[in-house]
């Protein structure tokens, strides 16, 4: 399916979660399900749902819900996560280790095929069963195997030169764990994941309430 940018982004960031409580629904021997059940299983609204749902076409019948299998396979072809990705990711230090040592991708569609840095102490180093190569080879395989998708993890100096190298070779999707903000071209997409950030956000909620008022 062609993406449609009209679409709001949060749009689509639910979509995964709905199909996350699908497929445990499905596995739990379910065939339909209301948009209440779906909601109370996505911590979401019916209402959200239905909205939601609605960009892509109608998929429920009133008073009958969701046929979950066909649901499912809608929103599988939707995030075009039917197809088999190659995945590279970009250093090699602590969290670039983590993030290859991580099992669950290979379940959703996602081969991390390679991992590279620039440190000559980290390269010809096997992370789950992948060997860390040159991030000067990095160009010629990206462009040779055609990778679209690359995780970046690397500090917040070296992020946006990085970015630049994967988006000239030909990748088109991005996620971002550097501290830093990615200037990438209209025809690429970068999700950023910032820990700090998000904990930032968090520790508002837990100052005292009359703290968070707007002060005059």
């Amino acid at each position: 399916m062609e993406p449609d940018i009209s679409i709001p982004d949060v749009v689509i960031k639910r979509l995964p979660i709905y199909a996350r409580a699908l497929t445990a629904m499905l596995d739990a021997g379910s065939e339909t399900v209301s948009s209440k059940e779906l909601a109370l299983a996505t911590g979401s609204t019916a209402a959200q749902i239905r909205r939601d749902l609605s960009y892509f076409g109608e998929f429920g019948k009133q008073g009958k819900g969701y046929n979950i299998p066909h649901l499912l396979d809608a929103i599988r072809d939707i995030l075009n996560i039917n197809e088999r990705y190659r995945v590279v990711v970009v250093g090699a230090g602590p969290l670039g280790q983590a993030i290859a040592r991580y099992g669950g991708f290979s379940e959703h569609g996602f081969q991390l095929s390679w991992v590279y840095d620039h440190n000559p102490e980290r390269i010809g180093t096997t992370l789950n069963d992948v060997v860390v190569e040159d991030v000067a080879t990095m160009p010629e395989r990206i462009r040779a195997m055609q990778v679209r998708v690359a995780i970046i993890a690397v500090p917040a100096s070296a992020a946006q030169e990085v970015a630049d190298t994967l988006v000239e070779s030909g990748v088109k999707a991005i996620l971002n764990y550097a501290p830093a903000v990615l200037r990438v071209s209209s025809d690429v997409r970068v999700y950023d994941i910032d820990p700090v950030s998000a904990l930032q956000a968090l520790t508002y909620y837990l100052a005292p309430a009359p703290s968070r008022l707007r002060r005059t």
